[in-house]
């Protein structure tokens, strides 16, 4: 018997609204370097967040590919200053670390709708 598949997060409207809230989301998280948001989101943002940083990573490289990966990154973010901020500053930073580029911390709950809010940073 196949195993039952698994939903992803679901934050309401459609699935280009959810891909364009989480690359705002990411394009925030790059120019402020932290920010806060509910728990949910930054659950959902952490591997986003992590597979763009890592391809940016891969467009340091220099070779025949490097271009495609920092147009890949410019269509999704959307922004080119924070394309090339995450390509020409973040990324450097990550050279040698595998994984785990953010930090995510839990603040408790947000003053109107008691909502779970956390701290989303880059380490």
């Amino acid at each position: 018997m196949p195993a039952t598949p698994r939903r992803a997060r679901n934050f309401g409207g459609s699935a280009a609204h959810q891909k364009l809230m989480m690359a705002n989301l990411a394009a925030s998280l790059f120019a402020a370097e932290a920010i806060e948001t509910t728990e949910a989101k930054a659950k959902a943002l952490r591997p986003i967040a992590e597979k763009l940083i890592t391809k940016a990573k891969k467009a340091q490289d220099g070779d025949a590919a490097s271009l495609h990966r920092i147009r890949q990154l410019q269509a999704y973010l959307g922004d080119k200053e924070m394309t090339h901020k995450l390509v020409a500053d973040i990324a450097p930073r990550f050279a040698d670390r595998n994984g785990g580029y953010l930090r995510i911390l839990k603040l408790g709950p947000r003053q109107g709708d008691n909502a779970p809010m956390a701290r989303v940073e880059l380490v």
